[in-house]
């Protein structure tokens, strides 16, 4: 599933109107991601874009790049009411296999689908040029620096009257990063917190601090993600998850080096298979995947400590050097359906902004979930990450190294 490093613009967590509070999408380290080439014909069977399966050195996560799912024949699109193919570049297993093909039923427009792990390898792809997307799902920090540095190009709403399904808090809080809604449309959100095994962890867990708790050495998971481990640190030090103050991120390293003995391991999407599996009693992840935890294994519990968290949000753009710019919006506005996004909310369990597909849910538990909609009160300590700039990012950088070779 998705891997996410936060490093959002402010967002404002407290006015949320709706139970969703908000703020949303998926983690890892500041930054970057990647694309690939389109094919000179649209109309011809596509090929998979130019540099499928190159990684970068700029995260600590590895790619995971996948063709998607099976479709239409390239001959038969040609032939059928909007013909010819979007490139998509998503996270790893962020949408229902079946909602591509479901498109490309209807409107005979052949979905090209990969994957990535980290917004760290998507973006220097995306910024180098080397390939060439219709529709990437980046995280909202990584929104801003793409805006920032001219990579992507505005919605035309108009194109997309499915955006109304998308509820008016979600919309606010994006312009945090994405000043006056110009460029993005919301696709998921959540939370970080403690997923904890309660026939292994006894006493009450509401704080980042019983990570550092000696009597669980061995037994707590950790995120491979620079952001996301510095702000459980500065999280218990009281510092902003968005500082830039050099003495304030090196008091956070020296306490992430002085849990690491008690760390089992720094992972990524394992946390979640190793916590379904009684592996660990103790482990950082995104509500999302909390939800599905759950259903996996019963003594699993998941809470936003009291200190705060970061909310995050991953919505959907059009880079500046899109090809295929209106199969991109109708497939944009496919996917702000509300059955359609209520589908993909059923499968990857992150929580959906799209107030129609929320009222589709016919599980009532996850429909008043507090894990998938938890209320502006548990979140009243919560913050969204900033872009913090290449300085930013080389700060953290030096010291999360300082950090993995300690």
């Amino acid at each position: 599933m998705k891997t996410r490093n936060k490093v959002l613009a402010p967002i404002l967590i407290g006015a949320l109107a709706c139970g969703l509070t908000t703020g949303c999408l998926q983690k890892v380290d500041d930054a970057e991601s990647a694309q690939k080439t389109a094919p000179a014909a649209e109309t011809a069977a596509p090929s998979a874009p130019a540099e499928n399966t190159s990684s970068s050195e700029a995260g600590s996560g590895t790619e995971s790049s996948t063709s998607a799912a099976e479709s239409t024949s390239g001959a038969d699109a040609v032939t059928q009411p909007g013909s010819g193919v979007v490139y998509v570049y998503n996270w790893g297993e962020y949408m229902d296999p079946e909602v591509p093909k479901d498109f490309e039923k209807e409107t005979g427009i052949k979905v090209v689908y990969d994957e990535f792990e980290t917004n760290e390898i998507m973006y220097p792809k995306v910024a180098a040029g080397a390939a060439t997307y219709d529709l990437i799902c980046p995280s909202d920090y990584m929104i801003s620096k793409m805006i920032e540095n001219d990579l992507l190009q505005p919605i035309n709403f108009d194109h997309v009257p499915n955006v109304k399904n998308i509820d008016e808090t979600y919309m606010k809080q994006s312009q945090g990063f994405d000043p006056g809604n110009k460029y993005s449309i919301p696709y998921c959100w959540g939370t970080v917190g403690i997923l904890y095994n309660t026939s292994m962890v006894k006493e009450k867990v509401d704080s980042w601090n019983i990570l550092w708790d000696e009597k669980y050495k061995d037994n707590i998971l950790m995120q491979d993600s620079v952001r996301d481990a510095f702000m459980v640190a500065e999280e218990i030090l009281g510092y902003d998850m968005n500082t830039t103050k050099e003495d304030e991120v090196s008091k956070a390293a020296d306490l992430l080096i002085k849990q690491k003995p008690l760390v089992q391991a720094y992972v990524i999407d394992q946390v979640r298979d190793k916590m379904i599996g009684g592996e660990a009693a103790l482990g950082v992840i995104y509500s999302g995947e909390a939800i599905y935890t759950k259903r996996e294994n019963p003594d699993l519990e998941y809470v936003i400590p009291k200190e705060g968290t970061n909310v995050w949000i991953d919505s959907w753009v059009i880079p500046k050097n899109a090809k295929n710019v209106e199969n991109a919006e109708k497939f944009l506005n496919y996917l702000c359906r509300g059955d359609v996004a209520e589908k993909n909310f059923e499968y990857i369990t992150y929580s959906t902004p799209n107030k129609a597909a929320r009222d589709l849910i016919q599980d009532e538990d996850i429909r008043n979930s507090t894990v998938a909609f938890p209320t502006a009160e548990m979140l009243k300590n919560s913050e969204v990450y900033t872009y913090l700039g290449e300085d930013g990012d080389a700060l953290y950088n030096k010291y999360w190294e300082k950090v993995k070779s300690s």
